[in-house]
């Protein structure tokens, strides 16, 4: 653990998806708040241990996506997780501005259903 990762021999098990893409949650290492799900391929998955950038798998674009290269809100990566079944990734990372394309500081700022308050 003197590299500060962790087991570097865990690794996603990008087979399990047909279009060998894992989901990938993005937390606010210091506010806990998720800021985005996207995706990452084995290729992407590589550049981010690498860099300790977020790189993603845009699938509309069908092509590798470095968080932050054209609007400059990049994510520095402090941890990597792995789920129990290698088959989603959670990374904690330090913001440089908001994840959201919209200009939010989290792509879920729309809520669908709220907390009821309890008045009792």
């Amino acid at each position: 653990m003197k590299n500060g990762w962790g087991d570097r021999t865990l690794k996603p098990d990008f087979s399990k998806y047909p279009d060998n893409l894992v989901p990938t949650i993005v937390v606010d290492s210091q506010t806990n708040q998720v800021l985005m799900m996207a995706y990452v391929n084995e290729e992407s998955y590589q550049r981010s241990l690498k860099t300790r950038q977020t790189w993603f798998w845009s699938r509309s674009r069908q092509e590798l996506w470095h968080k932050g290269e054209t609007s400059g809100n990049t994510q520095k990566i402090v941890s990597m997780a792995i789920d129990c079944d290698e088959d989603t990734l959670l990374m904690r990372v330090i913001p440089a501005g908001p994840a959201c394309h919209t200009g939010h500081t989290s792509c879920f700022y729309r809520n669908v259903l709220e907390e009821e308050k309890d008045n009792g």
